[in-house]
């Protein structure tokens, strides 16, 4: 498998990067059931073709970023199923692999994201849409740093901390990374001008600024008017903006299901990008279409 010849933070110092958009909406539109609490990670030991296959109809719709299938993959999550950690570190591994795979298939360089999903993530029950969980900082990042560190070793371009709730999280995942080799953007999942925990987003961002090991910094899995504002706050910090909302509808962790209608228009990524973005892509309910529509955006 090939890697690209430019670091990512130097492709996004010399341009705008079209990332990927959601991994469990395409997972689904290809028939795959994701009911399960290991949501699209399940399919790293069931189905993994059916990942690779993901990631290529990204790849083929203009992503030149694909975020790995690892966002809910934690050993603990895949220890409920009865799987050991070196088989799960193994998994771990594969999702790297997959999304390598698929970027294989073009000429064009694509680099390959790592997910490091928030540990309401783990828990299922949609807790990292409010953060604050009862936990240390210290105790995130003992959570956390077996996973990275297993992550790290399957040589993704980068990884990607996102869907982040609040500002502990942030400090205990960027503590997390320290010494693993391999740089990071910084993406919090917001609500107004806000983290979901509540906390200013400049202060948020800050913290993401202060690290070494950070290329980029800002949004996802937010409402495409939520990001709008969030991309000109996270552009004081002099980083390159990261950018990728959800369709604009709204999930409900009860009933499971996605309610409301789209409001993701690729044309608005031309106001991100002039505000400082310049790793745009979708999170949920954005799919292959989106993206293509995006990247046909990003080239004029």
């Amino acid at each position: 498998m090939s890697v690209p010849t430019r670091a990512l933070a130097q492709a996004l110092a010399e341009g705008t990067v079209a990332l990927d958009g959601g991994l469990s909406n395409q997972l689904a539109d290809q028939g795959c059931d994701l009911s399960d609490e290991l949501w699209s990670a399940r399919l790293l030991a069931d189905d993994p073709e059916q990942v690779e296959a993901a990631h290529a109809a990204y790849v083929r719709a203009g992503a030149r970023v694909l975020i790995t299938a690892s966002y809910q993959a934690t050993h603990e999550g895949f220890a409920r199923r009865g799987i050991g950690s070196d088989a799960a570190s193994a998994l771990l591994r594969r999702s790297v692999e997959l999304a390598r795979a698929a970027a294989d298939r073009v000429a064009e360089e694509v680099w390959v994201a790592a997910s490091v999903g928030p540990y309401g993530a783990m828990l299922a029950d949609g807790s990292e849409y409010r953060g604050r969980y009862g936990l240390s900082i210290a105790e995130l990042e003992r959570f956390h740093r077996p996973r990275i560190e297993t992550l790290a070793e399957a040589g993704p371009d980068v990884l990607a901390l996102e869907t982040v709730p609040d500002t502990d999280e942030a400090e205990a995942l960027l503590r997390a990374v320290d010494g693993v080799g391999v740089p990071v953007w910084l993406t919090y999942t917001v609500e107004g001008d806000a983290t979901r925990a509540g906390q200013p987003l400049e202060e948020a961002f800050r913290i993401a600024a202060g690290s070494d090991a950070v290329i980029g910094v800002g949004v996802n899995c937010c409402s495409p008017a939520d990001a709008d504002r969030a991309v000109e706050t996270a552009a004081a910090t002099q980083l390159p903006v990261v950018v990728y909302p959800n369709s604009g509808e709204t999930w409900d962790a009860t009933t499971r299901a996605w309610h409301g209608g789209s409001s993701f228009d690729p044309e608005r990524v031309r106001a991100w990008e002039k505000a400082g973005a310049r790793l745009i892509g979708g999170c949920c309910r954005v799919g292959p279409g989106e993206i293509s529509g995006l990247a046909g955006a990003l080239t004029r």
